[in-house]
């Protein structure tokens, strides 16, 4: 295996992390629970002072940060925000993360923001749009960023490429790195029988830095991305899979509905930690 570029040799030893959320603050400011790093949404802690404020400050002071965004919309055509942006350029400056993440979706259009994640035509033009946001990003926060795949409920006709020839091409074109959501690859995977070792093949083994982790809801008609579960066991064989492809990266559980006593989500850390030591061992 070719060596690890210097760029992502200190991310890489992240290891497994969780996502912070409110109910877990007072275990993560009394216990300093033995987890590798924290992820929070970088939108709950735009505001300049508060409580929530105050704790990631805490916890920041022990833990590698990673911001990982849901509001600004690299697709959307109208109601990309500046003020969005510049916002998050402050928090970045405030907390310097490892890591900083955004979506690849769209989310408003005729003057109203949609509070969802809603799924691109991969189409040229939708490239040329999105490499154009990624790169105002990254300039304005003086780093690369990360893009993530998102779960799909419906399929857009108009795409003329595949999701992982999508993701490769933006990576061409921006030099940002990939946050690779494989319980959202399952998803979309069975809810229109796309082939998710096929878009993993396509994205370049290099660029991905981050992976996220996720329980999903069964119901009669698709798979649901509703971050409220553990980790479905054929994720976990994805996720091996995925780790076998691009090594030992930064894997994050997140868990934002019915979210259990932080124990749970550290249990399901431990288990991406071993596979993550397993895949370093391969890897040497």
């Amino acid at each position: 295996m070719s060596a690890v570029p210097a760029a992502r040799a200190a991310p890489l030893r992240l290891g497994a992390g969780v996502g912070l959320r409110a109910p877990h603050y007072r275990d993560f400011l009394e216990s300093r629970p033995a987890v590798g790093w924290i992820e929070v949404h970088s939108e709950n802690y735009f505001g300049d002072g508060g409580y929530d404020r105050y704790v990631l400050e805490r916890v920041r002071a022990d833990y590698p940060l990673s911001l990982h965004g849901v509001g600004l919309g690299l697709g959307s055509v109208e109601g990309f925000d500046e003020r969005h942006l510049a916002k998050l350029e402050r928090l970045v400056d405030a907390t310097e993360p490892v890591l900083v993440s955004e979506h690849l979706c769209w989310g408003a259009a005729a003057g109203q923001h949609f509070n969802d994640l809603l799924p691109l035509a991969y189409t040229p033009e939708a490239l040329r749009l999105v490499a154009e946001r990624v790169l105002r990003v990254q300039e304005a926060l003086g780093r690369r960023i990360l893009v993530e795949n998102i779960s799909t409920y419906l399929e857009l006709g108009a795409s003329e490429m595949g999701e992982g020839e999508f993701i490769a091409e933006l990576v061409r074109r921006t030099g940002c790195g990939v946050l690779l959501d494989v319980n959202n690859l399952f998803v979309t995977e069975v809810n229109h029988g796309a082939d998710a070792a096929a878009t993993m093949r396509a994205i370049p083994a290099g660029s991905v830095e981050e992976i996220h982790l996720a329980g999903h809801l069964v119901t009669e008609h698709c798979l649901i991305d509703h971050h409220g579960d553990r980790v479905a066991d054929p994720v976990w064989r994805l996720y091996d899979a995925a780790l076998e492809r691009f090594g030992p990266v930064p894997s994050l559980i997140e868990w934002d509905t019915d979210i259990p006593e932080l124990g749970v989500l550290l249990a399901e850390a431990a288990n991406a930690r071993t596979r993550i030591e397993a895949s370093r061992v391969r890897a040497a």
